[in-house]
């Protein structure tokens, strides 16, 4: 399978500077190595965007900050991500914050209209990314990338490569969410997500929770889109992430959950976010992204 590599060095979506060096730090663990080790081809590695530093940009919108340029970047990338899905090629995108979302669930969804199947994503997140201009707390663009890819917010970001919604809420599965703000909740419940919150893992076990994960996609869609946080994982298996939170997966369900995903043979795509160098310890948390990588792609023990 040809494998093209999509970085986005991009974070103006979070208040914590260090994950626009996320794709930098990934590739520098391997993951072209890697995937080419497992019989695929990477076929092109580069980023398909042109940004200045945060430093030199107006945070605007302080409900939707750095609005201008995040749509900017993000336009940019679903042009690349729409013509890499279009040709039957994988598109890979490494970040970044998960404001990059936007581009990259509105590039596939293009390419997916004109071939008439229905995309799913898999979003695995401790945050369900959800709110809007009138629920975010912080007004950080990555926790209102979902929404808007599902059609709600503002219209810059619905709108954003082309008018109106990119996914069907009622075709996106959460994994692992243990930090949702009381505005999302209800607006992912109005709009039909479906979530398993690590409470859901606790009492379910992940084995449960994830044949529930593959027979929802099975159900309703054609193809999957992975979109994977590093935030989601404890703390003890990703330090270098922006948003540490306690009580998340362990990275051997994290494991699991990609050689699943693989194995289901419905993914033709996927997303790496929020690793973030300035945080992380010896450069770990890359190094586990370029394992979650392997496994969605076909690696296995034995």
């Amino acid at each position: 399978m040809n494998i093209r590599i999509l970085e986005m060095p991009l974070d103006y979506g979070a208040s914590r500077h260090g994950a626009d060096m996320g794709p930098s730090a990934i590739r520098l663990a391997g993951v072209k190595e890697r995937i080419e080790g497992l019989g695929h081809k990477a076929v092109q590695c580069f980023s398909p965007i042109q940004i200045n530093p945060q430093e030199f940009e107006t945070v605007g919108n302080p409900k939707a900050k750095y609005l201008a340029p995040i749509v900017r970047a993000n336009t940019q990338l679903a042009e690349e991500v729409e013509k890499t899905a279009s040709c039957g090629d994988f598109p890979l995108i490494l970040g970044g914050d998960h404001s990059i979302a936007l581009g990259s669930i509105a590039g596939l969804s293009a390419a997916y209209k004109k071939k008439g199947l229905k995309l799913g994503v898999l979003y695995v997140d401790a945050h369900g990314d959800f709110n809007t201009d009138e629920t975010s707390p912080s007004g950080n663009i990555h926790g209102e990338c979902m929404s808007a890819s599902c059609g709600y917010g503002l219209p810059e970001l619905t709108n954003l490569y082309f008018d109106g919604q990119k996914v069907d809420p009622r075709n996106v599965c959460y994994v692992g969410l243990r930090s949702v703000d009381e505005g999302e909740r209800e607006l992912m419940k109005q709009a039909g997500v479906k979530a398993y919150t690590m409470t859901d893992i606790d009492r379910q076990g992940f084995n449960e929770v994830m044949r529930h994960v593959l027979r929802f996609f099975k159900q309703k869609v054609d193809v999957v889109h992975v979109s994977f946080d590093m935030d989601c994982l404890d703390p003890m298996y990703a330090p270098g992430t922006g948003y540490q939170l306690p009580a998340g997966m362990t990275n051997r369900e994290a494991l699991l959950l990609m050689e699943e995903m693989c194995d289901l043979g419905m993914v033709r795509s996927a997303e790496i976010v929020e690793v973030n160098p300035v945080l992380d310890v010896r450069n770990q948390t890359a190094a586990f992204a370029v394992d979650l990588i392997a496994r969605l792609l076909g690696e296995k023990i034995y």
